[in-house]
Parts: structure tokens; C-alpha cells; sequence
């Protein structure tokens, strides 16, 4: 069956087949993409799960990547461990649900835990701390019955990461842009996103882990993110994988969700505040044991990275709201003002132990280490403005009539029809403007439902003394439709780059003919 043609209902086919002694067996399975490694989901009915017991799942052929679907409340304590390659039960993990999810939620109390990677197992045991009604399986096989195992072995990380592509574009913000490795390096064409992409605003960063054993080699990365990938889409029912971002615990950075690396991209890593946060996930459990040197390296420039790219600070705290949508997962009520840390860990926002206690533990020193690294970033900013007019090209108001107080027009035009300036600022957090800095005005482009994201420029300038910047430009958007602008610092000498909020230009918006001088003072 082609990935294109299936649907959400297709894939949450109802199945059952309880065996006695507690083993299940398969029902159900969904080859999902036309060729190879022919990836497929599974689903095992497991029923009534009751405290004090364990169901154990024989499965007939082996699952990368398992999850446990359930009816009833998010906050029930379910743990899953499974048997490795050596015939060894790896140790329990966290199987509940963790906090995630978009900020469209749909009404029901249908829930779905944390998918983890198992690497190839054949036996797997699911225990509950309460008793759980209409409980559920979910097992993903990405690479066939040998290899997803044989990778999990595989090491070198550094020839690895050599033949892998970057994403692109490369903006050097805070300290510089760490390497980051493509989404097509693991999605491999078999990961499309179900839609276009949404843009929101970059005000923070969430930093969560994944729940998956630390045990991984550097050669299975590539297919636990499409595993996750193929959990978060086809079983929960997102439009893409979750996360912006993933590094491993060799340190590398992976681009998740389709895109941009360098877009304010809506993921659905925390539920309640995606609109305006990015989501950064470290590979692996955390609850025991801390991220590996190079993994926490890897976080702190990549934060410093991105939040500075979008002029946002790595230290401090930011008044949020909970959007309504997303609050069933928040823990605090819908619409409330919260203040967060600008880098949070992902409890501070919903209700769920990631990412972990250790690595919680460990953020107050990752946003120092952020903080060092990009201690005073670049800020730029964009808005659509009408000129004023001078009082003697007012329009003469109709006999009898009388003009609006404070109000200008040009004569024999109306509002709608006057010239619109593009305007902004760039200077750093600490407030000082730089004077003679570059900002160019790009127009979003995105393709293949956000696989290919790119900046058209249509315009440029530069900053005066005051850090201001104006600019004139011919008419940009088409008739009967509107584009979506940002304006961009690329950086120079002592500063680094920085993009402004998106901002949303209607169509048939007159703008004056272009000039490349900054205003006057």
C-alpha cells in the first residue's frame, strides 16, 4: 500500500486476539511505504490491564519500536521493558503519556504513551501501577527483520556524521551554527508530512527526551527518527514527527519536523505552547542517568543557536499563554499567563515527567552554558507601516462634511490606496543599535508540504545611526493574495545574524518604488 493513499482510519483498525497464558499474538499489519525496507505497523488488543500483573506480547516478527494505546486518564503510570538481541529483558521505562501533542486536540479520552525503540524485539511486557481499560499495542518495524539490530551495533559516529547532508541555509548566530544534519538523511523520501507546515513565533525553547534506552548505536539513529516519526503521524495522528529538533548521544543535530531550521516551525512537543516555542529533544532516558558530554555540548550551541537567531535571549523567563487547545495537556488551566524559563524543561509547561529528573536537574547549568555562548544576540524586527501625511495634502471633505480628528489623506485617494513602508530596528538584547547593519526582506517559499523551504529576497538596506531601517518597495504581493515577509540581519563584525517575527502581507497592498538608503538621523 502506498504511504500516500493511507489514512489515519485505515491504520486504527480495530483488532483483537487475546491468547491465553497472557501471550499475544499479532492481528494486523500495514506495509506503509511501496519499497524497501517496507516499514509496517502492528497492533496487539491487550485488553484489561490490572495492578500486580504483567501481560507479556510473543511477537511473531520483530518491532523497532513499540507504544501502548489506552481509554482513560493521561495520568495513569503504565511501563513497558522488552527482550534484547542477547535474550536479556532490558529495564522498565516510562510507557505513559508524556505532555506532547499539537494544540488541536480531539475530544476524546483516547490515550497514547511514549513510543520506544527497541531495536528489533520479539517479547515485550506491559505493566500498569492502576488498572487500564482497552489497552493497545503499537509496534513499528522500519528496517526488516535483521538490520534495525545489526545498526543498533553499528559505532563511528564521526565517518558517519561526514556522509550525512547538512540542512541548510547556514546563519551564524550566538556562537555559530552547530552542524546540522538534514531531515532527508533519516527520513530517506519515506517520511512526507501529512501537511504544510505551520509558522508561529520563536519566544523559548522546550528541551525533552525521547525515552528510548541509551544503548543505541551511531548507525540506528537514522531509523529510530523514522520510527518516531512513523508513531508520532500514523498512530497519534500528528502531521509530522513532533520535534524540531533531536540530537543523539553522540552529539549530533538532527533537523526533525519539516520546515526550516531557521523558521519559527509549529511542532507538537508541547502541548498548549507550540505557537511559540521550539522543541529540542536529546535521544535517550534521563531519568538515572545524565546526557553524554557531547550530547550537552550539542544542546547548549544548539540553543544558543536558534533562540538567538530569532533575537530571543538564552537566560531569564518569558509571560506565556496557554492556548485553549492545547491546555488537556498543560498544567496549568486554559488561557492562563505563565512565566517560563526562556530554555524549560518540558514539565515546566505540561503535565509529564520529561525530560527526565537528571537532565531537569542538569538545565540550570545548560542555560549558563547557552548564555555563555550567546550572552547579548541580535534582534530585528519588521512592520508595515502608513507614512504620514503632511496637515496641506489633506483631502477637502466633501461639503457639509467633516474629517475624521487626526486624520490624513492624500488628495483624491483613499486610505486603502496609500503608500505602505516595510520599517524596523536591529540592535542587540543589550540595547545598543548598530548602526550600518545589512537587513534583507525575503519572501517565504515552501514545497513538498515543507520539505523545501527557502527565502526569496526582494529587497535590501541598511541601518542608521539609531539602528533603524525603512525601506520603499514595488507592489509584492499578487492580486487576490498575500506572501509572507521576514526581514533578515545576516550579521557582521561583532554581531551575529537574526530573523524578525513572520510578518503577513495582504495581497493588492500598494508599497512604494524601491530605495536602498536608510532613513534620515
Amino acid at each position: 500500500m502506498s504511504a500516500r493513499r493511507i489514512t489515519r482510519r485505515s491504520l486504527l483498525v480495530a483488532s483483537a486476539g487475546a491468547l491465553g497464558s497472557g501471550v499475544l499474538r499479532p492481528r494486523t499489519a500495514l506495509a506503509l511505504f511501496d519499497g524497501p525496507p517496507y516499514p509496517s505497523l502492528n497492533e496487539h488488543w491487550l485488553g484489561t490491564l490490572t495492578p500486580m500483573s504483567v501481560a507479556t506480547v510473543a511477537l511473531a516478527s520483530p518491532a523497532d519500536l513499540v507504544g501502548v494505546e489506552w481509554q482513560g486518564s493521561a495520568q495513569e503510570k503504565i511501563s513497558l521493558r522488552f527482550r534484547g538481541r542477547d535474550g536479556r529483558w532490558a529495564s522498565w521505562v516510562s510507557a505513559g503519556a508524556n505532555g506532547h501533542g499539537p494544540d488541536v486536540r480531539p475530544a476524546t479520552d483516547r490515550q497514547v504513551g511514549e513510543p520506544i525503540w527497541t531495536g528489533g524485539t520479539t517479547s515485550v511486557q506491559i505493566r500498569a501501577a492502576g488498572r487500564v481499560s482497552d489497552a493497545k499495542l503499537h509496534l513499528v518495524n522500519v528496517e526488516g527483520n535483521a538490520e534495525a539490530g545489526r545498526n543498533g551495533r553499528t559505532a563511528a559516529p564521526l565517518a558517519l556524521t561526514a556522509s550525512l547532508p547538512l540542512a541548510t541555509p547556514e546563519l551564524s548566530a550566538g556562537a555559530g551554527q552547530p552542524p546540522i544534519i538534514a531531515r532527508k538523511a533519516w527520513a530517506r523520501e519515506m517520511a512526507p508530512p501529512k501537511v504544510t507546515p505551520e509558522y508561529g513565533a520563536v519566544e523559548m525553547a522546550f528541551v525533552h527526551h525521547t525515552e528510548n534506552p541509551n544503548g543505541y548505536g551511531a548507525g540506528a539513529v537514522p531509523a529510530m527518527l523514522r520510527a518516531i516519526y512513523m508513531f508520532h503521524r500514523y498512530v497519534n495522528g500528528w502531521n509530522d514527527i513532533g520535534y524540531n529538533f533531536v540530537v543523539d548521544l553522540y552529539g549530533r543535530v538532527f533537523e526533525a519536523r519539516a520546515g526550516g531550521i531557521d523558521q519559527p516551525v509549529v511542532g507538537a512537543q508541547a502541548g498548549g505552547y507550540n505557537l511559540y516555542s521550539t522543541g529540542i529533544a536529546v535521544l535517550g532516558t534521563f531519568s538515572s542517568t545524565p546526557i553524554s558530554k557531547a550530547a550537552r555540548d550539542s544542546l547548549e550551541k544548539l540553543l544558543a543557536w536558534k533562540l538567538s537567531l530569532h533575537g530571543v535571549p538564552a537566560h531569564g523567563r518569558v509571560t506565556v499563554k496557554v492556548n485553549p487547545a492545547g491546555a488537556s495537556y498543560s498544567r496549568f488551566p486554559a488561557n492562563a499567563r505563565v512565566s517560563l524559563p526562556r530554555i524549560a524543561g518540558h514539565r515546566d509547561g505540561d503535565a509529564t515527567e520529561c525530560p527526565g529528573n537528571v537532565l531537569y536537574g542538569e538545565l540550570p547549568a545548560i542555560r549558563m552554558g547557552a548564555r555563555r555562548l550567546a550572552p547579548n544576540p541580535t534582534g530585528v524586527t519588521l512592520a508595515l507601516t502608513t507614512p504620514e501625511v503632511a496637515p496641506e495634502t489633506q483631502a477637502t471633505p466633501e461639503p457639509g462634511g467633516t474629517p475624521e480628528p487626526g486624520s490624513t489623506a492624500v488628495p483624491g485617494s483613499s486610505p486603502a490606496s496609500q503608500a505602505q513602508m516595510l520599517s524596523g530596528v536591529i540592535e542587540l538584547l543589550d540595547g545598543t543599535p548598530l548602526s550600518g547593519a545589512p537587513v534583507l526582506i525575503q519572501a517565504r517559499t515552501v514545497a513538498h508540504k515543507g520539505e523545501v523551504v527557502s527565502e526569496r529576497t526582494l529587497g535590501e538596506t541598511t541601518t542608521n545611526s539609531a539602528g533603524q531601517w525603512e525601506l520603499d518597495a514595488t507592489p509584492l504581493s499578487p492580486p487576490g493574495g498575500g506572501i509572507w515577509l521576514r526581514a533578515l540581519c545576516p550579521g557582521g563584525p561583532g554581531f551575529g545574524a537574526a530573523v524578525s517575527d513572520s510578518l503577513h502581507l495582504p495581497g493588492n497592498v500598494s508599497l512604494t518604488a524601491p530605495t536602498t538608503s536608510p532613513p534620515a538621523g
